[in-house]
């Protein structure tokens, strides 16, 4: 897959040979504040993990897709997080190279699981992806990455990867994602069990499982836990389990942050991905000549 489709959109951007090449992360350092986009408080989830061995504060911060992606699943999170369900809960799995899980962990017996707030409604399988119509404007100009062995196309749309074919459009399950744990078919779960991709990406899941966000801040706090020894990573005592502290709405969070990311509509971007595909600083022999959507992970920071 080569990265000409994109190239072809920000000419000039992306073929820019005045100076020294730079790297993605210089690219990314030298973005004007213009080219960086604010990310609502309200659009975020805040986990707080049990503080670690040293006595550290563990906490992890999740931004929410938008629409029309998921938005059943996402609207049950944040009824969670308001009815304060997962205090007191834990991560269960980590498995190398896929996911960390977490959420209630006895929700398999149903003599023992927590029980869910009122008013969580139940999504359809057909919600795994939405109406390419309802993609927001300029969608069919996003920076495009041509087809992968799973999409016929694949974009990244208002800062989210997203796979498309004629009809429709999915978030792809790229390093980061975060999802919705489901028993088979037909259940497609609540949003109550999340996990987030912590390895290679496993596109095979795209159009299988929900998928409700992205880790932004703290990631390190997940894929770093010990891997669990019982079947696809699951721990087997409670002691190996994480306490969860907290998990809340971001509106509902004192102090938080305030975080950007680097616009994907804008030159900032196109150079940063152009960047990711062909690395020309002195450090590299061959440029790759491509980069697939989830090798452009979306630059974001703490706003300065």
């Amino acid at each position: 897959m080569l990265f000409a489709s994109a190239l072809a959109w920000f000419p000039a951007a992306a073929r820019a040979d005045d100076g020294p090449a730079l790297s993605p992360p210089e690219v990314v350092s030298a973005a004007p504040a213009a080219q960086w986009a604010a990310i609502e408080p309200a659009d975020l989830l805040v986990m707080d993990l049990a503080p670690d061995v040293a006595g550290h504060a563990r906490r992890v911060v999740i931004q929410l897709l938008p629409p029309p992606f998921s938005q059943g699943w996402v609207g049950n999170i944040r009824k969670l997080a308001a009815a304060h369900w997962w205090d007191g809960t834990s991560i269960n799995r980590t498995q190398d190279n896929y996911v960390v899980q977490w959420g209630d962990p006895d929700g398999d017996d149903k003599a023992r699981a927590k029980p869910l707030p009122a008013g969580l409604i139940t999504n359809s399988e057909a919600a795994y992806v939405a109406p390419r119509f309802a993609l927001p404007a300029g969608a069919d100009r996003a920076l495009a990455f041509g087809a992968d062995a799973y999409a016929p196309e694949t974009r990244i749309i208002a800062g989210w990867p997203v796979g498309l074919d004629r009809d429709h459009a999915w978030p792809l399950h790229c390093y980061g994602m975060v999802g919705v744990g489901r028993d088979n078919p037909p259940d497609t779960g609540s949003g109550a069990e999340l996990y987030v991709v912590i390895g290679q990406a496993p596109r095979q899941l795209d159009r299988n499982i929900a998928l409700v966000g992205r880790v932004i801040d703290g990631i390190e706090l997940l894929s770093s836990l010990p891997r669990g020894t019982g079947t696809i990573g699951f721990y087997t005592t409670a002691s190996e389990r994480v306490p969860i502290m907290a998990i809340r709405n971001g509106g509902d969070v004192p102090g938080l942050p305030r975080y950007q990311l680097l616009a994907s509509d804008g030159d900032s971007f196109a150079r940063y991905a152009a960047a990711r595909a062909n690395r020309r600083d002195r450090f590299f022999v061959v440029p790759a000549g491509g980069v697939d959507a989830c090798n452009v992970p979306i630059p974001v920071r703490r706003a300065p």
